[in-house]
């Protein structure tokens, strides 16, 4: 029996359009069939172990390349769809809130960690890239855990870093395939650089969403005052 609940969450990621309407259909479907949301949660860890698969052994089949950040965008896929059945079902809650996040975190690992061992950068770069996304996940998760909102700003949020990762690992078949194996520039591999971008960007969404997330608190402790 499902439970429905008037349970609303207090901050969303934002989502473009085009996006959600490839979900829309799936939604109904989900809601008739009686599919939890929270299955569809596991479900993006099953797509980010498939993409970690592809990205490890990518240098001895380059092929995957084109599979890995395809995994990545099913990944990303399936986190907007759980939330959205949620709501759709009436099952949203803060339980849900917690098994939509905590899959998410585990899926930035298995992605980067995955990359780390693909033989095509320095593993270091992966691993520090996926402590970076999850120190953005959770600056940005602050706001919330101290009263004002959950920041989604910057320029490095989840979906940048998968389209991040795409076009690195795209160039680097590209040049595997057509550029006679030739993937390292200035000392560095191209996903060795698409590493450097992601991390760059991760420390400037850290930036940013610490800035909004102070800014909020004053605003409210002086709304507080003169309330």
């Amino acid at each position: 029996m499902v439970t429905r609940t008037d349970y609303q969450p207090t901050s969303r990621r934002p989502i473009a359009d085009m996006f959600r309407r490839t979900a829309r259909g799936p939604v109904r479907l989900c809601v008739r069939w009686g599919i939890h949301p929270d299955m569809i949660s596991y479900l993006s860890i099953v797509a980010a172990t498939g993409a970690a698969f592809c990205f490890w052994k990518a240098k001895s089949f380059p092929v995957l390349l084109i599979a890995g950040p395809a995994f990545c965008y099913l990944r990303l896929w399936f986190n907007m769809l759980d939330g959205m059945v949620a709501l759709a079902s009436g099952q949203a809650s803060w339980r849900g809130e917690i098994l939509n996040d905590l899959p998410d975190r585990i899926s930035d690992v298995l992605i980067f960690v995955g990359v780390a061992h693909s033989g095509l950068n320095a593993p270091s770069g992966g691993y520090l890239t996926a402590i970076l996304a999850l120190l953005t996940a959770y600056v940005g998760m602050l706001g919330q855990a101290v009263g004002v909102h959950r920041e989604f700003g910057g320029m490095m949020s989840k979906p940048w870093r998968m389209v991040a990762l795409h076009i690195g690992s795209w160039i680097t078949l590209g040049l595997l395939w057509w550029g006679e194996g030739r993937i390292r520039y200035a000392g560095l591999t191209v996903l060795d650089w698409t590493h450097l971008v992601i991390i760059l960007g991760c420390v400037q969404t850290i930036g940013v969403r610490l800035a909004r997330i102070m800014r909020a608190l004053r605003e409210k402790a002086t709304g507080t005052a003169t309330g």
